[in-house]
C-alpha cells in the first residue's frame, strides 16, 4: 500500500512527490510479523518508523503467575532460531537465585547444545542476507545441516524448534550414544559445508556491492543505542558475554571473538561466519571433556535438586517421597527464595538477559527478558535512512530481527 505526498518548496522551485510505503506488517521481506512505514523519494529511503507489537504475547506477565520451571516453554518462543540458548538462560537465571551447583559435565554438555543452536542461528541469518541479495543456493543448501542439528535436539528432547531442553540443574535424560553419534557426524561434515558456503558469497562480486556499505553503524553509535552481539562486534567492539561475564564453564575453553570494522551488511555476515568456525572449535573442546569422565561420572546429566527435577517413574510408584517431589513438582506447591538477580548470556543475536524478582512466592514477582532485537529495531531507521528500498530489506535481515523475540 503507497500514498503519494506533495512537498511543499519556495516560491519558483519544482514541487517534489514523495511515497508513503508500508513494508509489512505481513509481507514476505520482513521476515516477521512488523512494520516500517518508509517514506520514498524515488526508491532513496527519506525516513523509515518502525512499529511493533504485532504478536505482543505478554510473556512477561504470563510468567508472574507459573511456577519457574513452566516459564521454560515461554522462552522457547522469544529467539526460535536458537531456542535452547534461551532454556539455557533461563534456567541458569534460576540456578543463580537458587544457588544450585551445577556438575561440569552439564556446564559442558549446555555448552554443546548452545552452540550448536548458535550455529543454526547464524546460518540462518547469513543464508536469508543470502537470499534477499537474490542467491537462494547457500539458503537451500545449507538447510540440510541445519537439519542435522535438529536431529541431535530430537535425540536429547523429542522436540526441534521449540525444545523446552533442559531442565533446572541439567537435563532431563542423559545424552544417548545415538545423539553423540550425530554429533560427531555433524562436527565431521559441517566444516566442509561452511567452507562452501563462504565461497559463494566471500568474493561474489554482486554479494559485495549489496552489503558493504549499507546499513552501516559506528562503534560509538551502537553502544549509545545498546547493542551486543555480532551487530555490535561488525561495528568493531569485542564484547561478548561469554568472556566477559563467564557462565557454564566457558572460561575452560579457548575461542576468539571476531570482530569487524565498519559495522555494514557484509561486516555482520562476515562475523556471524567467524563464529560459526569458533562455535565448531568450542564444541569440539566441550565434547574431548564430556568424553574424559568415567564411570558414574559418565553418567551425570543434572544436579542434586530434588525441589525442581522429577524423580524417575520407577520411584514415583515405589518410593513415597519421590512420589511426593513428583505431586510438589507437578501442582507447583514449592516456594522460591525472595531475591533478585540478573543473569545474561550470548544469544544468537546478542546479549539476552533475564531480570528476575523474587518475593519468596511460588512464581517470579517480576521478570523482564532482556532482548536484543528489541534494541537492534530501535537504530533501523538511521541505519536505512538516505539508503535504497533494496538496502533496508537486507539491513533488516542482517540485524538478525525476531519477530517473536521483539514482541515478547
Amino acid at each position: 500500500m503507497a500514498e503519494q505526498h506533495h512537498i511543499i518548496l519556495p516560491e519558483g522551485s519544482i514541487e517534489k512527490q514523495t511515497t508513503t510505503l508500508n513494508l509489512g506488517p505481513t509481507h514476505p521481506a520482513t521476515h516477521g510479523v512488523f512494520q516500517n512505514i518508509i517514506e520514498l523519494d524515488g526508491e532513496r529511503i527519506v525516513s523509515a518508523e518502525q512499529t511493533v507489537g504485532y504478536i505482543h504475547r505478554a510473556f512477561e506477565k504470563l510468567a508472574e503467575r507459573r511456577p519457574l520451571y513452566q516459564i521454560t516453554p515461554l522462552t522457547d518462543r522469544l529467539n526460535y532460531c536458537s531456542s535452547p540458548i534461551n532454556n539455557m538462560g533461563w534456567h541458569i537465571t534460576c540456578e543463580k537465585l537458587l544457588k544450585v551447583q551445577i556438575p561440569k559435565r552439564v556446564d559442558y554438555l549446555r555448552i554443546i547444545i548452545m552452540e550448536l543452536a548458535r550455529i543454526s542461528d547464524h546460518l540462518i541469518c547469513n543464508s536469508i542476507v543470502g537470499v534477499d541479495a537474490g542467491a537462494y543456493t547457500g539458503f537451500l543448501y545449507v538447510m540440510q545441516y541445519r537439519e542435522l542439528i535438529y536431529e541431535i535436539y530430537e535425540e536429547i528432547c523429542g522436540s526441534r524448534l521449540t525444545t523446552n531442553i533442559g531442565r533446572i540443574g541439567g537435563f532431563e535424560r542423559n545424552f544417548n550414544a545415538t545423539a553423540f553419534n550425530k554429533l560427531e557426524k555433524f562436527l565431521k561434515e559441517y566444516p566442509a559445508v561452511l567452507k562452501e558456503l563462504e565461497n559463494l558469497f566471500l568474493r561474489n562480486r554482486i554479494f559485495m556491492d549489496r552489503t558493504i556499505g549499507t546499513g552501516a553503524i559506528s562503534a560509538e553509535r551502537a553502544l549509545n543505542y545498546g547493542f551486543t552481539g555480532p551487530n555490535l562486534r561488525a561495528a568493531g567492539v569485542d564484547y561478548d558475554v561469554r568472556v566477559h561475564s563467564p557462565y557454564s564453564s566457558y572460561e575452560d575453553l579457548e575461542f576468539n571473538i571476531p570482530v569487524g570494522k565498519t559495522g555494514d551488511n557484509y561486516d555482520r555476515w562476515m562475523v556471524r561466519s567467524q563464529e560459526m568456525w569458533e562455535s565448531l572449535k568450542i564444541i569440539e573442546q566441550a565434547y574431548r571433556k564430556v568424553q574424559e569422565f568415567k564411570g558414574a561420572e559418565a553418567e551425570v546429566f543434572h544436579a542434586d535438586v530434588p525441589e525442581y527435577y522429577l524423580p524417575e517413574k520407577k520411584d514415583v510408584y515405589t518410593k513415597m517421597e519421590a512420589l511426593i517431589w513428583h505431586f510438589k513438582i507437578i501442582m507447583g506447591e514449592i516456594d522460591i527464595p525472595a531475591g533478585e538477580v540478573y543473569q545474561s548470556v550470548e544469544g544468537g543475536n546478542g546479549e539476552l538477559g533475564f531480570y528476575l524478582i523474587s518475593d519468596g512466592g511460588r512464581a517470579p514477582f517480576r521478570l523482564h527478558f532482556r532482548r536484543p532485537c528489541f534494541i537492534y529495531y530501535q537504530a533501523y531507521s538511521e541505519l536505512t535512512q538516505g539508503a535504497m528500498l533494496s538496502d533496508a530489506i537486507i539491513t533488516m535481515s542482517s540485524l538478525n530481527l525476531i519477530a517473536g523475540e521483539m514482541d515478547a
